[in-house]
């Protein structure tokens, strides 16, 4: 059975019995006996709890005023008295191209790939979050047409309550698949090595468009405290990330910096800052907005 809550009880109950054991996530999700991706989806409340994990928590007599309802672990799928398949959304899956290079470069700045199996409901879904105060114009005026116009696909707009966090997420099984199919991994990027996969390493065109996708979503512009210069900074703690931008930017012939504390990559001579403005470029305002800085 799955238990059907008030809006926003779910994740209410599962933030305060994760607050109450005081463990992080990978913890919880150990003790639970389930993976973290699945304690994720049901804190998102992508999906309904089931009742026997419900069961697990110390706070469930406290919550259980706020059931609704409980479902049989079909429901979504019970039709005239027999399981159906389901319906699963066709989406546009898009050639190569520049678009799906800078698509797949916000991706691996602030993408996550979500991908649910061993339960009857599943989750498979992607999802890139930013700053609601800094990178809202360019999560709703950019991110999410770009994801709709490559894929035909509806995609929602959300902010994460009491933080400083939106997102722009599209639920689609075909959608992973095909993000899987060009390299992208589900979970955790760092564990999983992520890099820039050769598709776009061999194609300038496409490089310096997922380059852009990077840095508008893990790059930074900054003036350098009292000094009459700047410097762009790129920050990811994914070594092998990194190494592949400070290689793909040498070979788009931008010379950055060494590797700064196992996380910085910095552009700071004006005639380099100013090739990476004309070969890469920024797509996101909060950049766009400093560039004038540089001029």
């Amino acid at each position: 059975m799955r238990v059907v809550f008030i809006k926003g009880k779910q994740r209410e109950l599962i933030r305060k019995e994760k607050e109450q054991r005081g463990l992080c996530w990978r913890e919880f999700a150990q003790q639970l006996q389930i993976k973290e991706g699945n304690l994720k989806a049901y804190f998102y409340e992508q999906t309904l709890i089931p009742e026997r994990l419900f069961d697990k928590f110390s706070l469930r007599k406290e919550f259980k005023k706020f059931i609704l309802e409980k479902k049989e672990e079909n429901w979504g799928r019970i039709k005239g008295g027999r399981i159906s398949p389901g319906k699963i959304k066709k989406i546009n899956l898009p050639k190569e191209s520049k678009k799906l290079a800078e698509f797949y470069g916000i991706m691996l700045g602030d993408g996550n790939l979500n991908k649910t199996k061993g339960y009857k409901i599943g989750t498979y879904m992607i999802r890139i979050v930013g700053d609601s105060r800094k990178d809202r114009d360019y999560l709703i005026n950019f991110v999410k047409p770009l994801i709709e116009s490559l894929f035909s696909i509806k995609t929602k707009i959300g902010k994460f309550k009491n933080e400083n966090a939106m997102f722009v997420e599209a639920h689609s099984i075909n959608l992973v698949k095909f993000l899987e199919s060009k390299g992208f991994k589900p979970g955790n990027k760092i564990k999983n090595k992520l890099e820039i996969p050769d598709w776009i390493r061999q194609n300038p065109s496409f490089l310096r468009s997922c380059l852009r996708g990077l840095y508008d979503t893990d790059g930074s512009i900054y003036r350098l405290t009292n000094q009459n210069s700047h410097q762009i900074n790129f920050c990811n703690k994914n070594q092998y990330l990194l190494n592949d931008v400070r290689d793909s930017l040498i070979k788009l012939r931008i010379n950055p910096s060494k590797i700064s504390k196992e996380k910085d990559l910095y552009i700071t001579k004006r005639s380099e800052l100013k090739r990476f403005l004309k070969v890469v470029g920024f797509h996101n305002p909060k950049h766009l907005n400093k560039v004038k800085m540089l001029k």
